[in-house]
């Protein structure tokens, strides 16, 4: 043991500067992580202490301060996100590990190693259903589902859909014109409508094509 501790003397003052550096570089490192807990201080004062804590570590000669600036700046918008709700993922890893039971079962639904694109598109809904069992171990009777029958999908939900219906129109070879077509005639009833009834312009359609779109003009 006597030597094992003389091996360790020696190769620790070897780099006992190196040391030093390394170990203020841990003491800003726990000063940020003290802005980042929610049972230290309320969120809008860590937020200020936080944003304070950048600017003077982007002053810094020192690359590695100065690294640590500059990531806290990408990550400062959605690090106090929510306030004081301490009922939401605190940081990433909090995030991946709320997100890991929903996409467990997803992937088991469909057999792929991804989780597929319909958690995103119907996310809202689809994440209590896939996350039910956490909460309600046993099986749902149809007292339990009865509350839930008519109720209708998140705003977001539905819009995300009617993009994705959009877009699959926009793909189809077969479904593309009815799509350019319908888009024409609700921009012509837009336009029209932001005249007067008096002053409505004429259209006439020229021949010209520009990427695909027929090229309309206004007869005045």
């Amino acid at each position: 043991m006597t030597d094992l501790a003389a091996c360790i003397e020696r190769g620790t003052s070897a780099v006992r500067e190196e040391l030093a550096t390394v170990a203020e570089h841990a003491e800003k490192l726990r000063a940020i992580q003290d802005t980042l807990d929610p049972r230290t201080d309320p969120s809008a004062t860590r937020r200020r202490r936080f944003s304070a804590l950048a600017a003077w570590l982007s002053k810094s000669l020192d690359p590695i301060r100065q690294h640590m600036a500059r990531t806290m700046k990408s990550f400062r918008p959605g690090l106090f996100v929510g306030g004081d709700d301490l009922d939401l993922p605190l940081d990433n890893l909090d995030l991946e590990r709320a997100f890991r039971l929903p996409k467990g079962h997803e992937r088991r639904i469909h057999g792929h190693a991804h989780a597929g694109v319909r958690i995103v598109q119907r996310g809202p809904s689809l994440l209590l259903v896939l996350d039910a069992h956490k909460r309600h171990p046993e099986p749902f009777s149809p007292e339990d589902l009865a509350p839930f029958r008519n109720a209708p999908a998140p705003a977001s939900q539905r819009e995300c859909q009617r993009r994705r219906g959009i877009m699959r129109h926009a793909r189809s070879a077969k479904k593309r014109p009815l799509l350019l077509a319908e888009l024409e005639r609700r921009y012509r009833e837009a336009v029209l409508a932001s005249y007067s009834a008096d002053a409505r312009p004429v259209w006439r359609r020229h021949s010209g094509k520009f990427a695909g779109w027929p090229i309309f003009f206004i007869a005045q």
